[in-house]
Order: C-alpha cells, then structure tokens, then sequence
C-alpha cells in the first residue's frame, strides 16, 4: 500500500492496480470562501495551490471514497472536485446516506450496501464505518457528521481514514480493538470564529497515537483557514512524547510506501 498526500483531506490510496482518490478538493488555491469572519484576515480556502504531482497521481485515479460532503464541506468535496469525477466517470463509493445527494449532481455512485459491524464488501476484501463526531455542543449540532472507513484487503496492510472527527470514546475503542496498521487522522484543529475544535488538534493526535500500535499519518493541515496546528507543531509534540518514530505529517505530493501486510 502507498498513500500520497495531496491536500488537506485529499489523498490517493494505491492498492495495487486500484487508486482511490479520498474527499477531493481540487479547487485552485483562494477560489473558496473563508471559514473564519471574526480575525481580522477573512483568508480565502485552500490556502495553498495543489502540489505539483497532483496532475500525475489524479491520472491513476480509477475509484473515489467519500467521507462526508453535505452542508457544505467543501474542503472534503468541492465543485472543481465534481467536475473532475463527472468528467472522468470515476465511480464514488459512499455511504447510503451521501449516494442521493451525489446521484443528483450527476456523479456515478456507487453505495456501500447497509452492512453489519464486520463491514461489507470492498473490492476483494471488506470495508466498514465508524462514525464520526465532527464538533461537539452547539457547533456540532450543524456539523454534517460523516463517517471514517476501516478497510481491509488481502496482501495489503489494515487501514483507517478516520475522517473528520474529534477523539471520541468510540474511536478510541476501535482503535485498541482492532489495532489498524495504518491509521490517518485529521490534525489541524480546526475551528470557526465560536465554538471548540471540530477535529483533532495536538493534544487529541498525540493521545490517538499513544492508543495505536501501528503508524499514525495526520492531514487537514496548512492547507484550510481555519486549521491552526502546523506539521512542525504536530512533529515536536510527537518527539516530545516519545511517538516521533510511528507519527507522519507527510507534505503535499509525499508519497508514504507501507509495503505489503
């Protein structure tokens, strides 16, 4: 399994022949809106311009998975991100819940079939979700929540894209049942101009890290308004707890290579 790291939330999954783009914002950089009124900046999303690998690794693409992508979460589906998928006919994975809303906007979806606590089928292995807490109290209350995805595959390591979420005592559960070896993470600590973090910010990586065995890689960072934590911040904070060898902040256009199971 390789993982590249494009922006943000988006990245590339390499399975073998198979290469499945994950929540695609495509969107030049400042084409989008803020995500915070209230400090003075109002800096337009993404903050940064797609590396330059992005055009050679979307070429592989052949699947896409999406997290969560109504209400507005543009950095995990965007308009450009759309297109691109219409254009090309990449079939979307997805929950029940987003294949409507994605059937509408003339994507070829394709729903995960209601599944059981052991996941469903995924391509020759299984797939299942875990659900997602995308901001807690009143903020969480218009958040669309969404789900991670806990992917196994014959010859391939175990993998959990968590999503957008907050450590939560279900995901910590998860991950010291089931021990994934690879798990990524949402870091950037993002928040809006009220309200508390609506994903993971230092002090949730470094204690998500502490409960997994196997390597931690963290994204939504540098790349969205209103995600603080930097990659050297979550880097320090790892070392400082001794997690430094197991916890990756790969950089836009990184390709991570985890070999075989």
């Amino acid at each position: 399994m390789r993982i590249t790291q494009l922006r943000n939330a988006t990245l590339v999954l390499h399975l073998g022949e198979r290469h499945v783009l994950v929540d695609p914002m495509l969107a030049p950089r400042g084409a989008l809106p803020p995500l915070r009124l209230l400090d003075g900046v109002r800096e337009r999303n993404p903050t940064v311009a797609l590396p330059a690998e992005a055009d050679s690794v979307l070429d592989q693409v052949t699947h896409c998975l999406i997290t969560h992508c109504q209400k507005g979460h543009f950095d995990h589906l965007d308009a450009v991100g759309k297109r691109w998928l219409r254009e090309r006919r990449i079939p979307v994975i997805c929950t029940p819940h987003d294949a409507p809303y994605l059937r509408q906007r003339g994507l070829r979806v394709e729903a995960l079939p209601e599944g059981h606590a052991e996941g469903v089928p995924f391509f020759e292995g299984s797939i299942r979700t875990v659900r997602c807490t995308h901001g807690h109290g009143l903020v969480g209350r218009f958040m669309e929540h969404g789900v991670g995805y806990h992917i196994t595959l014959p010859g391939e390591p175990s993998l959990y894209l968590a999503g957008d979420t907050v450590l939560t005592p279900e995901v910590e559960t998860f991950v010291q049942q089931r021990q994934p070896r690879i798990c990524v993470v949402p870091g950037g600590g993002a928040r809006f101009d009220v309200g508390g973090d609506i994903i993971m910010g230092l002090e949730q990586v470094v204690a998500f890290a502490r409960l997994a065995q196997g390597t931690v890689v963290v994204n939504h960072l540098e790349a969205i308004s209103h995600c603080p934590v930097t990659r050297s911040q979550l880097r320090a904070a790892a070392n400082h707890a001794g997690l430094g060898a197991r916890l990756c902040t790969p950089a836009d256009g990184e390709t991570l290579d985890f070999g075989v199971a």
